[in-house]
């Protein structure tokens, strides 16, 4: 039987990529988008005719009519956040109701996560991670430590106060022992969930068996990631980290699919590199163009309105995330933030004295040693603002693509040249 494509989408570097202008992009040629991994730490900015749409849970083809959205048993959902979002939306004359489906398997995000994740952070002083403070990590904890309150236990209220006062005896131990912090109270805990989920749990949904059906019906399918690579829990930066698996193979465990469900995987990839909170970045920069690509790039975290760390583009982090993701395509974004740069600078190697490193040594020590080794191109230093031709691009910018595409050996499909719909340039088909 013939059955429709999928496709992964997601950030290759440490998030920021700009993903959810790719999704939103691609949307108009599938069937549904679904989002697989995160909580709302995720921040995925769209920007449609002049008009900026900011998501953090739901998935970033709700703008699209005739496309089913679906939040995956991966996300972590929490019950406030999901319904500010979606009342947002509505506001706007967005249906969301109508085109949005969630998994029963989903984690609860509670008030005591949020409480618990700042103050971890508080304690941890200098040495903090620089998480958002959102529970997303206490949240993934209680998974893991099959404690956790489910969405489908919002249909069972009974069992849902039962689990909730076994759930916060625990927890009230550690806030009132530990932290020297006020517990939290069950009856105001439980009232507020049941009154969050009447807007959306006639919503709930075995998420994979429909966009397996719609696979079988010959639909097209997009898996939305959420950070990026390299703040994956088990393959990024440790510990200064998500709490969740950002990397592909995720993509079929946080759906309810099997890996063989997935045709092909996108890599999104800006032409530089940002980082949000603490953590190893080689190629950072503490100079003038380091605030250029901040300034020029507008770059501040959707979700926490941080300032991001910025930096030349990392090829030798980039050979770890094509081959962590097994990334069949490329799409390079915010090209024209490098426009008026009179030298680029690409990272091609790591130095640690004699040693030369192609790819991120794992060993912590090592990696902080590492001295990033760069190749130098001379700036185009004309605008590619709004182009949607490869050959319409400056001879130096096309150089560079070229560059990229052949050091990590996978091909580009797409250039971002500008934050709309339209300013892109395709080269490769991807659905």
């Amino acid at each position: 039987m013939t059955t429709g494509k999928s496709l992964v989408v997601l950030g290759a570097q440490w998030g920021d990529e700009g993903k959810g202008k790719i999704v939103d992009m691609l949307t108009n040629q599938v069937d549904a988008v679904v989002r697989f991994q995160g909580g709302h730490n995720a921040g995925h900015t769209l920007i449609v005719n002049g008009v900026v749409t900011k998501l953090q849970l739901i998935p970033s083809g709700i703008l699209h009519e005739g496309v089913r959205n679906f939040i995956g048993n991966g996300v972590v959902l929490s019950l406030e956040a999901l319904t500010r979002e979606m009342a947002g939306l509505e506001d706007r004359g967005i249906p969301v109701k109508s085109r949005l489906h969630i998994s029963f398997n989903c984690p609860l995000i509670l008030p005591f996560h949020a409480a618990l994740d700042e103050l971890r952070e508080l304690k941890k002083g200098v040495n903090a991670i620089g998480t958002t403070k959102r529970g997303i990590g206490p949240a993934y904890e209680d998974k893991v430590a099959r404690r956790a309150l489910r969405a489908q236990d919002l249909l069972y209220p009974e069992t849902f106060k039962a689990k909730l006062t076994e759930l916060l005896e625990y927890h009230n131990f550690i806030f009132t022992h530990y932290f020297k912090s006020a517990a939290f109270d069950v009856n105001q805990v439980f009232d507020e969930a049941m009154s969050q989920a009447e807007g959306f749990k006639h919503l709930l949904m075995d998420v994979g068996a429909e966009i397996t059906q719609i696979k079988k019906d010959k639909g097209r399918i997009i898996f939305e990631g959420a950070q990026g690579s390299f703040l994956d829990v088990d393959h990024g930066t440790y510990p200064f980290v998500t709490s969740s698996n950002t990397t592909a193979g995720f993509a079929s465990v946080g759906s309810g699919v099997g890996p063989r469900f997935i045709d092909e995987i996108v890599g999104i990839v800006k032409a530089y590199t940002t980082r949000v909170g603490g953590g190893p970045m080689p190629t950072e920069l503490f100079d003038a163009v380091g605030e250029h690509l901040s300034i020029v790039g507008k770059e501040i975290g959707t979700v926490t309105g941080r300032k991001r760390r910025c930096g030349w583009l990392d090829l030798v982090a980039m050979k770890r995330s094509v081959m962590i993701n097994s990334l069949t395509s490329l799409a390079i974004t915010k090209l024209d933030v490098l426009d008026d740069l009179a030298e680029i600078k690409v990272c091609t190697h790591y130095q640690k004295g004699s040693e030369t490193f192609d790819l991120p040594p794992q060993d912590e020590k090592i990696y902080q040693q590492c001295q990033p080794q760069y190749k130098i191109f001379k700036g185009w230093q004309s605008s590619t603002q709004g182009m949607t031709t490869f050959d319409a691009l400056p001879q130096g910018a096309r150089d560079y693509l070229k560059f990229i595409e052949d050091t990590l050996g996978v091909p580009i499909a797409l250039v971002s040249t500008g934050p709309e719909r339209h300013e892109t340039i395709f080269l490769k088909e991807i659905v």
